[in-house]
């Protein structure tokens, strides 16, 4: 837990740009780029350089209060120096196959995407939800979000039984999902 907060410490460091967490990021991270890139065709000067764009490529994210890391800074950042580099190879003309170091990386832009699309997701169920009307969304809620059984919503909305909550839930949901599927289909 305490690696956890370092990491966001550092973070919200590097976004206020202090310099103690840039330098911290930078004794942390440049030797394992610079061997990288100098095991894969390149230079000291082109490790520095891939690094630092890296380093503003980070720097803009952590500076967005939607952005959330989802794996280790030091992972994040080889990642983007590795598909720097490799972009940089390919537009020299020393792109080769064999990179070393290939299984050790995540694909940092599918990640992105793949967190941006179920931010939208989650976004455009809240609308659904809030657009759905009473007792639907209160009913939806009780049993998805706070757990509740059948017997305690037939209670609390005026049921006669379980079956008639689970019933009214069931119409309710089939409304949330035309709603949202409504919503869905006009985003894309």
């Amino acid at each position: 837990m305490k690696a956890e907060f370092n990491e966001q410490a550092l973070l919200k460091g590097l976004a206020l740009n202090e310099s103690k967490a840039i330098e911290t990021m930078y004794k942390d991270n440049f030797n394992m780029v610079q061997a990288f890139i100098i095991n894969n065709n390149g230079s000291y000067d082109e490790a520095r350089d891939i690094f630092q764009e890296a380093m503003i490529a980070l720097y803009e994210k952590a500076q967005s209060e939607s952005f959330v890391l989802t794996c280790k800074i030091n992972t994040y950042i080889y990642s983007i120096c590795r598909r720097l580099w490799l972009k940089r190879l390919q537009q020299l003309g020393r792109y080769t196959n064999q990179v070393d170091g290939l299984e050790e990386t995540i694909q940092v832009e599918e990640d992105l995407e793949t967190h941006e699309k179920r931010n939208a997701d989650f976004s455009m169920m809240e609308t659904a939800l809030n657009s759905l009307g009473e007792p639907c969304r209160s009913l939806i809620e009780g049993f998805y979000i706070k757990k509740m059984d059948m017997q305690a919503l037939s209670k609390e909305f005026g049921y006669t039984n379980a079956d008639n909550a689970k019933t009214q839930k069931y119409k309710c949901l089939m409304r949330l999902k035309k709603l949202f599927f409504a919503q869905y289909n006009i985003g894309e």
